[in-house]
């Protein structure tokens, strides 16, 4: 089964870039969600995860 997955994949010409795109978009994503998380006020956390209790 790989082997027509990889014999597909070497007609393709260009085709190295595409995990390298993919990654660049992860890593960026990634990057970017734990600038996010690290940079969140205390308040705003405490105030979210108290919601599920106000009901």
């Amino acid at each position: 089964m790989l082997k027509f997955i990889k014999h597909n994949l070497e007609t393709i010409s260009g085709v190295e870039i595409y995990p390298i795109i993919s990654l660049s978009i992860f890593f960026t994503a990634f990057v970017i969600f734990t600038v996010w998380a690290m940079t969140y006020s205390k308040d705003k956390i405490n105030e979210v995860s108290d919601m599920p209790l106000k009901d």
